[in-house]
């Protein structure tokens, strides 16, 4: 663990983006803490990114609502964490928490310290977050720590024989709640029995986020305009959603195929995973010019173009490149199947998302840590591809049958909906 941190701290000097944000922040954190100190007492939620963070969000809204009708007395403040510099970033501005922080690197002296300046009620730790430093000074200073949304499998470090002394650090939990049975089976074997199966909050979280955008008018937003008059009159389109360069190969060969091979028209709304200016280059290069960049037709760009000009040009083109951030669950709604990118690397990105629009999910062969990509499988509402044919297949077949193959994925969802009062009804009972 030291080894790392002095790794992170050696790329922050050499420049590293990333790294040297990572660590300017974890060392402003403390001192952050000892300015604030109203939030002494917190709920304190710690996620290691974006993805995490919206497993524990529905929680920490469950807590804020109920909060509302609470005795001054009764109320605490909630307190936030990130490790990584993307999902602080992401969320440093989310208003419903009281503060939003990089944690600390976990080594013993600095848990001790953060522990002691915010003096939580209690800590709840997402799915992979297992920092044995800030575990341990919980336990001594006798603050509840909870596991959320937590899965575990064999290969885990935790079951081998050279990582068994970290059982410990899993038995210092006040309780784990974690996402299937399989999971307490295998913690129940090795040991640890304070484990509870509630599932995953994302799947309430995604059904919530689908209703907010139902009840708004999702497709009458200014921001979703030119998504709308891309897609229009067009029944063929896909969604790519966090894509990398190997799944936009794969895609740019199907579009070239369909819309210079045959008389049936694809369109496919591109939301890559990375919009730097080195990658949106090589986008460019791939699809040979035919798309159109969102921000050339985006509302602000619109003030120096006719509406009609800028209908022509989107009505023309074969991808709409999303070159901004936040846009990717509204557009959904837009497409028939959705694609999943990070397949063809360390893991696919948030399939549920789609799933809860009721669209078919095709992703590449990296799925297997991923619980509810097995679920979506298994419901016949998703498929994994591992090159270019089986992607082709894939494709036709959703795009043939979109309606058939999501309802299966929309019914999937709904089987899963309810882990976060599960959850809130175990922690909290009746705050």
């Amino acid at each position: 663990m030291l080894i790392y941190f002095l790794i992170l701290r050696l790329a922050a000097l050499f420049g590293h983006r990333k790294a040297r944000q990572l660590v300017s922040g974890q060392a402003a954190t403390l001192r952050l803490l000892a300015e604030h100190k109203d939030l002494k007492g917190a709920i304190w939620f710690h996620a290691a990114s974006v993805g995490e963070f919206e497993q524990a969000r529905p929680i920490i809204e469950k807590i804020v609502e109920r909060q509302k009708t609470a005795s001054l007395k009764d109320k605490r403040p909630i307190v936030v964490t990130f490790f990584s510099p993307s999902g602080y970033e992401a969320r440093k501005g989310y208003e419903q928490a009281d503060g939003v922080y990089y944690l600390p690197f976990a080594t013993r002296r600095n848990a001790k310290r953060f522990i002691e300046a915010l003096q939580p009620s209690m800590a709840i730790f997402v799915k992979y977050e297992f920092w044995p430093a800030y575990i341990r000074a919980l336990k001594q200073h006798n603050i509840p720590t909870y596991s959320i949304c937590s899965i575990f499998r064999p290969k885990q470090y935790f079951f081998k024989w050279w990582g068994k002394g970290q059982l410990k650090v899993l038995r210092a939990f006040t309780h784990l709640y974690v996402q299937d049975e399989k999971s307490r089976q295998l913690l129940a074997a090795h040991g640890v029995t304070n484990a509870t199966v509630c599932g995953d909050t994302r799947f309430d979280r995604m059904m919530a986020v689908r209703a907010q955008s139902t009840e708004h008018g999702t497709q009458s937003t200014d921001r979703l305009k030119p998504i709308r008059q891309f897609v229009e009159g067009c029944e063929r389109v896909i969604v790519a959603g966090s894509t990398w360069p190997k799944d936009e190969v794969l895609l740019a060969q199907f579009v070239e195929r369909v819309n210079e091979l045959t008389n049936e028209r694809i369109k496919l709304v591109l939301v890559p995973h990375e919009i730097d200016e080195e990658h949106l280059h090589f986008i460019f290069n791939l699809f040979k010019g035919r798309f159109v960049r969102y921000s050339d037709v985006s509302t602000e760009h619109r003030a120096q173009n006719t509406d009609i000009s800028i209908q022509n040009i989107l009505r023309h083109a074969d991808v709409l490149l999303i070159d901004t951030m936040g846009l990717l669950s509204s557009i959904y709604p837009f497409g028939q199947v959705a694609y999943i990118g990070g397949g063809f690397g360390v893991g696919i990105h948030n399939t549920i998302e789609a799933a809860a629009y009721g669209m078919p999910v095709i992703f590449g062969p990296n799925y297997d840590h991923f619980r509810e990509a097995k679920g979506l499988i298994d419901a016949g509402a998703a498929r994994s591809i591992k090159n270019y044919s089986e992607l082709e297949a894939a494709l036709d077949t959703a795009l043939e049958n979109h309606e058939l193959i999501g309802q299966k994925a929309a019914e999937y969802v709904q089987g899963e909906l309810g882990a976060t009062e599960k959850i809130y009804a175990e922690i909290f009972g009746n705050l």
